[in-house]
């Protein structure tokens, strides 16, 4: 008898090899960010198919900013752009467009259509879909920890009675469940910063292939490769 595939109720993903996709292709490095926005939709088509509840995208991650002008300009209005045109479609599927990153230096933009994109799927449940712009782990903990040293400053915590649901409260999502199945494409064996609290008990699944040649099929294989591990989570 067949073992039951078990699903992950959260994929966390670095969609990562646009870029050098593109460069086997002659191409620019931009047709490799288009080529890689369609194929994140259609993951997250599938992983509504496949029963997943919710995945974080890691689409512009705070240290971005150090590629050139151009590449970051292009990641801006494309983002802008993305996010207008596929909200309404994500939306009649069901999905809950969260963000969770930094405003600083974001394009006003960008900041307003995530905001609006947030604001018309709201009360969706099929899929929450956490869209990581201007996002970084270390800088999300240090974000919460700067607000939760307010707090105490303010005498609304005491420091001693702090514990790390204490510190949960103040990360971007609160509400986020942990990450069940980290998943990196384009063969690179590292997780770039994402999600470090969150994926403290993740099962890690490292594919080589570049983001653009994603498939749900090879989705599923990842989820395959994730039923397979034993979750102990410490206790043995």
């Amino acid at each position: 008898m067949a073992k039951k595939i078990e699903i992950p109720q959260h994929i966390a993903i670095v969609m990562d090899g646009n870029g050098r996709w593109a460069k086997d292709r002659g191409l620019p490095r931009t047709a490799g960010h288009q080529a890689g926005e369609k194929v994140l939709f259609d993951i997250v088509e599938a992983a509504i198919e496949f029963g997943v509840k919710e995945i974080s995208a890691y689409a512009f991650s705070t240290e971005n900013w150090k590629r050139s002008p151009e590449e970051v300009k292009f990641l801006m209005g494309y983002s802008r752009e993305m996010l207008r045109t596929r909200r309404d479609r994500l939306n009649e599927m069901g999905v809950k467009i969260n963000w969770l990153g930094r405003p600083q230096r974001l394009w006003k933009s960008v900041i307003s259509e995530l905001e609006e994109a947030e604001e018309l799927t709201k009360k969706n449940k099929k899929l929450t879909l956490n869209m990581c712009v201007n996002y970084g782990g270390r800088a999300e903990i240090v974000d919460a920890a700067a607000e939760l040293a307010r707090d105490v400053k303010r005498g609304k915590v005491k420091a001693d009675a702090i514990t790390e649901k204490t510190l949960e409260k103040y990360l971007y999502s609160p509400k986020m469940r942990d990450v069940d199945m980290f998943l990196r494409s384009s063969g690179e064996q590292r997780t770039s910063n994402f999600l470090p609290w969150q994926s403290s008990y993740a099962e890690f699944v490292f594919m080589d292939v570049l983001w653009p040649d994603m498939t749900p099929k090879l989705l599923w294989k990842a989820i395959e490769i994730y039923s397979e591990r034993e979750r102990r989570f410490g206790s043995a």
